[in-house]
């Protein structure tokens, strides 16, 4: 995924130069961890944002809603300090969903948090306070657009599901589609230059209106107005469907989106899973909500496959995050307090995922991460040539004792484990753990 080679949209010769930003890629695989945040006026209806447009909420009440969007009690110091104690790293909100509502002041639209009776640029608040918090500040940006008179796809519609990529064949279509593009364009350069995010997180590019060439443009675009911008691939077409990867492979986009789904075991080309904490990606009142368990799992069965995890939350129509979703978040952040230096900074393996054991590694140890409690000893196949030198478990930092005879490693576990989630091994081990093969096959 980091091949890619956006050409201008009529056409041309690649651009060797607009490759993925190797620092910033690097920045942002570290991190491992991201909240995704989906909000705007149709939390006060607590149905899906964008799609219960026209659906669950009539089209005309749906787009009024913002009349009445008042979030007096939005804390933007509130909800970063939750994504830092939940140990995120980086933090992504929805400036603009499918339904077309902004939240910030734009200069090119009063479909926006200006014309709310809130008033305040929550897009602002949240960069500000990311800043003076150290989280990274990502922004997320449909590509579509169902509020825009120009944007040529209404939902629901008939043919919604017609997911070909074809030229608007009417001349009036086509022009209104180059003033939606230009309109598109003016607001990521606002977004850029307002509130310099690192990443810009695309989605609705399935629709037939829009082009490879227009992602491949829009992509070479924005490189050129922030050089080491990270742009998802659903900035371009050819993404095959939840499972976010890009068939084509000549394509805009520096990383994967597998979504509400742990991405395949991939450590070539990067990837980002984008996960919902409860059901739904906007707040509903009695969604289902993961546990601490399930969160932790999924987060560690990410970094195992050399992934990201950007789970979502939804925060209530009055701003504030919901009680049972920060509740859940504070204990992962908690685990990851203790365990943390075997998630941030690692890569994936070196042995392939399974529900019970993963595995992530860095400099010159293996950090093994058992899913499920196991007692006594604990046998997995390893390298010949590869001694460990060390081995403890990372709670509490207890030694271990380890045996090596050829190709079979045995770790003595102690009884009962401490915790109750998920415990780590470490190995320590004479060779840069990077350069270790990957291991398909597991006895645990």
């Amino acid at each position: 995924m980091n091949t890619a080679i956006p050409r201008s949209w009529g056409g041309g010769e690649a651009n060797p130069q607009l490759h993925t930003h190797p620092a910033a890629l690097q920045r942002f695989q570290d991190q491992r961890f991201g909240m995704f945040i989906h909000w705007g006026p149709v939390t006060l209806r607590g149905e899906e944002i964008g799609w219960s447009r026209g659906v669950q909420i009539p089209k005309e009440d749906y787009d009024d809603l913002y009349q009445s969007f008042n979030p007096v009690l939005f804390d933007a110091r509130a909800w970063v300090r939750t994504a830092k104690q939940a140990g995120m790293r980086y933090l992504v909100l929805t400036t603009r969903h499918h339904d077309g509502f902004c939240l910030w002041h734009s200069r090119y639209t009063d479909y926006d948090m200006a014309a709310t009776p809130y008033g305040k640029d929550i897009v602002r608040a949240l960069a500000d306070e990311c800043r003076r918090q150290e989280i990274d500040f990502g922004v997320y940006y449909s590509i579509l657009d169902w509020h825009h008179p120009d944007y040529p796809v209404a939902y629901p519609d008939p043919n919604y599901e017609v997911h070909v990529e074809r030229e608007l064949s009417d001349p009036a279509g086509k022009a209104k589609m180059e003033r939606f593009v230009a309109y598109v364009k003016d607001q990521l350069k606002e977004l850029i230059e307002t509130y310099d995010p690192p990443l810009i997180w695309f989605d609705g590019e399935w629709e037939w209106a829009w082009t490879h060439r227009m992602g491949m443009d829009l992509y070479a675009y924005l490189r050129g107005l922030k050089d080491d911008l990270l742009i998802n691939n659903r900035v371009d077409k050819g993404r095959e469907g939840m499972g976010g990867v890009t068939a084509s492979p000549i394509f805009a986009g520096d990383y994967a989106t597998p979504e509400q789904r742990i991405g395949t075991y991939d450590d070539t080309n990067p990837w980002e899973s984008c996960i919902t904490i409860g059901q739904a990606w906007a707040w509903k009142p009695n969604d289902t909500i993961k546990t601490k368990k399930e969160c932790l799992h999924t987060l560690l069965q990410t970094a195992g496959g050399d992934g990201n995890l950007l789970l979502n939350i939804g925060p209530m129509f009055d701003g504030r995050m919901e009680q049972r979703q920060t509740t859940v978040l504070q204990a992962v952040g908690d685990w990851l307090a203790v365990n943390g230096d075997a998630v941030y900074g690692t890569r994936g393996g070196p042995y392939q995922p399974t529900e019970h054991l993963v595995s992530t590694r860095k400099h010159n140890t293996v950090y093994l991460h058992l899913l499920e409690p196991t007692t006594g000893e604990l046998q997995l196949p390893f390298v010949k040539h590869v001694a460990v030198t060390k081995a403890y478990l990372m709670d509490g930092r207890v030694p271990l004792t380890v045996s090596q005879e050829d190709e079979r490693l045995t770790i003595t576990l102690p009884n009962p484990l401490p915790g109750d989630t998920a415990w780590v091994v470490a190995l320590e081990v004479n060779t840069p753990a990077a350069d270790i093969a990957v291991i398909k096959r597991s006895w645990y």
